[in-house]
C-alpha cells in the first residue's frame, strides 16, 4: 500500500469514526469540571448562587456536546442530559457517603476535605458513579472514556458497568481493577493492588457474569486477586494480602495466604553470595 492510499483509508475511517465517538479531550474537560463543581471547596464570599448557576448550565451544555457523538436522536440526547442532572444531587450523597467512609476507616485522613480533593480513590470513585449512571442509561464508549480518564490519572481501573454499594473506600489504591460485571455491596474497602476479575476471557461470555460478588462489610488486603462469576466472598469477611480466590467462601471468614519468612543471622553469612541485584 503506498503512502497516498493509505493516507486515504485512514481519513475514511476517521470520518466515520467520528460520527460515533465522543470527542476525548471535551469528555475529560466535562468529568474534571463536574467533580470540580461537586467537591472543590468555594470561598462564599466570591462565588455566589448566580454564578453556580451559570457554571450548572454550562456542564449541562458540555455534557450534551460530547453525549451528541454518541446519541444522534435529539429528543433521547435532551432525556438523557436532564436525567443525569436530575440525578446529580443523589450521585453527590451518595460520595459524600464514600468520602465519610474513607475518612473513618483512614486514620491518615485528617477531614472530608482532604478525602475529596486529595484521595485518588475518591476521586476514581465519583468519576465512577457519574460514569455508571450513563451506561445503565445505555450510552456507548462515553462512559469507557471517562473511567479510563480516571485510571490514567490514578491507577484504578472501575468498568462502569459494576455494581457498588454505598460507603465504598479505596484506600491507596493503585492497582486495583474491578470488572465490568462486578457486585460490590455495602461498606466494602479495598487495598491497592486487589483484582476483581474474570476467571475466562473468552469472547462468547461477554454477557454472562464473569467477575465476582462482594457483600457488604468486606475487606480485601492489598495484592489480594478474587476471579469469576460465581465467587460470592460472604459479608463481613476479611481478605488477606495476596490471597488467590476463585471459589466463595461463607460470612464472617478470614482468608489468609501463609507465606514462608525466614530470618538468621548474616555474620557469618552461612551461604555464599553467589547473586547480584
Amino acid at each position: 500500500m503506498n503512502h497516498s492510499t493509505f493516507i486515504e483509508k485512514l481519513h475514511v475511517r476517521n470520518r466515520a469514526c467520528a460520527i460515533n465517538f465522543p470527542d476525548r479531550v471535551l469528555a475529560h474537560a466535562f468529568i474534571d469540571d463536574c467533580f470540580e463543581f461537586l467537591f472543590i471547596p468555594k470561598d462564599s464570599r466570591l462565588v455566589t448562587k448566580d454564578d453556580l448557576a451559570k457554571t450548572y448550565g454550562s456542564l449541562q451544555s458540555q455534557l450534551k456536546t460530547v453525549l451528541s457523538a454518541v446519541i444522534g436522536d435529539q429528543q433521547l440526547l435532551q432525556k438523557v442530559t436532564d436525567d443525569f442532572f436530575a440525578a446529580l444531587p443523589g450521585l453527590h450523597d451518595l460520595l459524600l457517603k464514600d468520602a465519610r467512609a474513607i475518612l473513618a476507616f483512614d486514620p491518615a485522613a485528617g477531614s472530608e476535605e482532604e478525602v475529596v480533593s486529595a484521595y485518588p480513590g475518591f476521586y476514581a470513585t465519583a468519576v465512577y458513579r457519574m460514569s455508571h449512571f450513563l451506561w445503565k442509561a445505555g450510552v456507548s464508549i462515553l462512559p469507557r472514556l471517562f473511567t479510563e480518564y480516571a485510571h490514567g490519572k490514578t491507577g484504578i481501573d472501575i468498568h462502569p458497568g459494576a455494581t457498588i454499594g454505598e460507603s465504598f473506600s479505596i484506600d491507596h489504591g493503585t492497582g486495583v481493577v474491578i470488572g465490568e460485571t462486578t457486585v460490590i455491596g455495602k461498606q466494602v474497602k479495598l487495598y491497592q493492588g486487589v483484582t476483581l476479575g474474570a476467571l475466562s476471557v473468552a469472547k462468547e461470555n461477554a454477557k454472562s457474569k464473569r467477575h465476582p460478588t462482594i457483600q457488604d462489610n468486606v475487606t480485601v488486603y492489598s495484592g489480594a486477586t478474587i476471579l469469576g462469576g460465581d465467587t460470592v466472598i460472604g459479608h463481613d469477611s476479611i481478605i488477606g494480602g495476596n490471597v488467590w480466590l476463585t471459589y466463595s467462601v461463607d460470612p464472617y471468614s478470614v482468608v489468609y495466604h501463609q507465606s514462608e519468612i525466614r530470618v538468621r543471622d548474616n555474620n557469618p553469612f552461612p551461604e555464599p553470595l553467589n547473586f547480584v541485584i
